[in-house]
């Protein structure tokens, strides 16, 4: 029955792994289009420090979920899965393929796990309230307090993320029920090939370095110094974000530039484990070893998928 569905091909894989070019080979090669499932190539004017699509890049296939908001108005994860699913209808309309590309596992999964996503609008004054709490008490008591509360929930979440433990005390205590009772899984309609880009770490660790160099080179310090001077403040979860957050310290006077980049690699390269170890968890991914010359049999996987044939979500390509 799941040949009948409509196909959704998804590619992940860790920062610099190589996804933009393989995404764009695929997508011209089957009639796609991207739709990014990268949590902050949503926001306007943060381009280089994101590695974002350059317009050339866009040009040459279409793409979705980029610039869609500002750097001051996060989404919600609920929000970002309605606008994913209703890009990918909108391809499928028009009889061409999804692509739905990234390195956010929790944009990932919320697209094609279908993860029921709480919705609790934001309260300003609460938040303000946990995260003073967390500044004076320390992270580990605010996450003893969502324990408390939600012990499923804060054994999922990292005590050291106090954004994701406030959002989970948020809805427990707007809600009156743990953030954990109020999740699970629909599956979405569609059939779905779920690829992976594994590169050697070695090999990665020096593509990171290349990347924050180039980034640099193409004016990331101007980037960040233009989205403050605009008055986005250095707080904001998209400019303490990595690259942006180094930047910042080294246009305030806290590093510099040398010490900014050097730790803007060290920080990425601890991204990339952690992004790691969350595409781990996921199942049924075809892991492709990027370091070998494997993109025709990429390419090979994917004309069999799209024929109906039997390639299986367990199989390597690699």
């Amino acid at each position: 029955m799941s040949e009948q569905l409509p196909p959704l091909i998804t590619l992940l894989g860790p920062t610099a792994a190589g996804k933009t070019a393989l995404s764009l080979a695929l997508a011209e090669r089957f009639d796609g289009e991207i739709v990014s499932a990268d949590s902050r190539l949503i926001y306007r004017g943060m381009d280089i420090g994101t590695a974002k699509p350059t317009p050339a890049e866009q040009a040459r296939v279409p793409h979705h979920l980029l610039d869609v908001t500002t750097p001051d108005r996060p989404l919600t994860m609920a929000e970002y899965q309605r606008m994913a699913y209703a890009a990918i209808d909108d391809i499928h309309q028009r009889g061409r393929i999804p692509f739905l590309v990234g390195g956010s596992a929790l944009y990932l999964r919320a697209v094609i796990e279908g993860l029921r996503i709480p919705e609790v609008p934001p309260n300003p004054k609460l938040r303000a309230e946990l995260e003073a709490f967390a500044e004076a008490e320390g992270h580990a008591a605010l996450h003893q307090r969502l324990a408390e509360l939600d012990p499923v929930g804060a054994a999922q979440i990292d005590g050291r993320n106090v954004r994701r433990v406030v959002r989970a005390l948020e809805i427990v205590l707007e809600t009156g029920q743990p953030k954990s009772a109020l999740e699970g899984a629909d599956p979405p309609p569609y059939h779905i090939l779920r690829l992976g880009l594994e590169v050697e770490r070695e090999t990665l660790h020096t593509r990171i370095v290349e990347r924050v160099h180039q980034m640099v080179d193409a004016g990331l310090v101007e980037e960040t110094a233009r989205l403050l001077a605009v008055g986005y403040a250095p707080n904001l979860p998209a400019l303490s974000s990595l690259g942006y957050r180094e930047i910042g310290q080294h246009l305030r006077g806290e590093l510099t530039l040398e010490e900014a980049v050097e730790r803007i690699c060290i920080e990425t390269n601890r991204f990339v484990r952690h992004q790691s170890t969350w595409f781990r968890r996921m199942a049924d991914v075809c892991w492709i070893e990027w370091n070998r010359p494997s993109r025709d049999a990429v390419v090979e996987s994917v004309g069999l998928f799209l024929r109906g044939g039997g390639a299986s979500d367990r199989d390597s390509t690699g």
